[in-house]
């Protein structure tokens, strides 16, 4: 009973730390305009934003390689401090400069708190338990995505902008205080070697590639500042994976690449990334420009996919049980192809509810596929190695909704109605159909694989 009620704890702590990490964009993306208002520096206005995207993408796999070497706990401690001190900061700044640079410490605390917790989900758990709690997970991410702009609207209305920063201070410590009381580890008392070639230049060649994606967003063609920085990140890129390759303790064991679960799992979790942050902002925008309908019914258009992803979750643990992994991506993959079919074939007179059903089916295959490769990365790999597969498997989402995002913008022109619009968007929906198919094909390759499965 004892060991039940201290994984209750550790679970409530890691629901907690992930709820902090899920609503903080949606909520911050609604108090942005009232920011702008009250700060000025409206032409920093997209960097808030950008800077903790990249502060999270260079931080996720750092975070995972350094909890392997000193342990899950004092890293996620580490983390939420980081975090909960990026947060307070937010919430005093003055000015739009102050609110970036907060912003970017905040990111970093960010990158702990979106991996660790499922590194620690795979310590803790059984193979069969695991699908379940990230099942858990996955419906805080649904739930953020639902209530945040609701609270954010609420708090900004209500109270202060400042709030939805200092909002986290209360829930970041009782996270921690949940995850020191009933997470206890046995540690190597040895000397760890830290990565820090790697580290430097992984994190010039995404800072460089990020910086490229911005130009790429605001220019929307190919320019000399495009290509230095694709260079310069190129450059880092082969450095850094020079480096892993020779290292004695790398940050990215590029040996978890023989491991043919996990470069599937990786891959497929990109392009799963890329179709869905298009998805999320693309479906509200064809209801908004297209239909010409108005934000609210746009939030409905997109409710189902919310649910549905929990189900998808949900519905992956029990299938563990009968199948094998390879037919539960198979039928994840699917569902995501017939609904991007779907979106081929919107018209400006689609009803919202043919709309719900189509993001309801997207919902259930990105609950089956994400979590499926989530507890399969969890699984494939030993204790030592798991922070550093669940950092990279993390790192690849977050890359393709970063280059999705950039990648699709490219097709859309200056109309953002009508005709012109709906023409855009069904070559951005073709797109996605292209990329369903081959996160299918990837899934093809794990038939016939057995998982074997680690239980520390």
């Amino acid at each position: 009973m004892q060991g039940v009620t201290k994984q209750n704890i550790i679970v409530t702590s890691l629901i907690i730390a992930t709820f902090l990490t899920a609503i903080e964009g949606t909520i911050v993306s609604t108090a942005m305009p009232k920011i702008v208002e009250d700060l000025g520096g409206s032409s920093l206005y997209t960097w808030v934003i950008s800077v903790y995207l990249l502060a999270t993408v260079i931080s996720t796999p750092i975070f995972g390689k350094l909890a392997d070497l000193y342990g899950r706990k004092i890293m996620f401690q580490i983390g939420v401090v980081i975090f909960l001190l990026g947060s307070t900061s937010s919430g005093l700044s003055q000015t739009m400069e102050q609110l970036v640079i907060f912003r970017l410490i905040q990111g970093i605390g960010a990158g702990a708190l979106a991996t660790i917790p499922m590194t620690i989900i795979g310590d803790v758990f059984s193979f069969e338990q695991r699908a379940k709690i990230q099942g858990w997970i996955s419906s805080v991410w649904g739930i953020s995505g639902v209530i945040g702009p609701i609270v954010g609207g609420f708090i900004v209305d209500a109270i202060s902008w400042h709030w939805i920063f200092f909002m986290n201070l209360p829930f970041g410590i009782i996270s921690l205080i949940l995850l020191q009381q009933a997470l206890h580890e046995q540690l190597s008392k040895k000397k760890q070697i830290i990565d820090y070639a790697g580290i430097i230049t992984f994190t010039i060649s995404m800072t460089a590639f990020l910086l490229a994606l911005n130009i790429v967003k605001v220019e929307k063609q190919m320019t000399t500042n495009l290509f230095f920085w694709l260079l310069i990140s190129l450059v880092f890129m082969c450095l850094f994976l020079f480096i892993e390759a020779k290292g004695k303790e790398p940050m990215l064991p590029l040996s978890l690449f023989k491991n043919r679960f996990i470069t599937v799992s990786n891959i497929a979790s990109f392009f799963i990334g890329f179709i869905l942050v298009t998805v999320t902002f693309y479906i509200p925008l064809w209801v908004q420009g297209v239909s010409g309908l108005n934000a609210t019914l746009s939030g409905i258009a997109m409710l189902p996919m919310s649910i549905t992803w929990m189900i998808g979750a949900m519905i992956t643990g029990k299938l563990f049980e009968k199948i094998s992994v390879a037919s539960i991506a198979i039928i994840g993959s699917t569902m995501i192809i017939f609904a991007c079919i779907g979106l081929v074939f919107f018209q400006a007179n689609t009803t919202i509810p043919w709309m719900m059903v189509t993001t309801g089916i997207l919902g259930i295959g990105f609950g089956l596929s994400s979590t499926l490769y989530t507890v399969v990365v969890q699984s494939a790999v030993e204790w030592n190695f798991r922070g550093a597969a669940m950092g990279t498997i993390n790192l690849m989402r977050n890359l393709g909704q970063t280059i999705g995002i950039a990648i699709s913008g490219l097709w859309l022109g200056e109309e953002l109605h009508g005709s012109q619009l709906a023409e855009s968007l069904h070559h951005v929906f073709f797109f996605l159909v292209i990329l369903a198919i081959l996160t299918f094909l990837f899934a093809m390759m794990l038939i016939g694989r057995k998982l074997k499965q680690t239980t520390h």
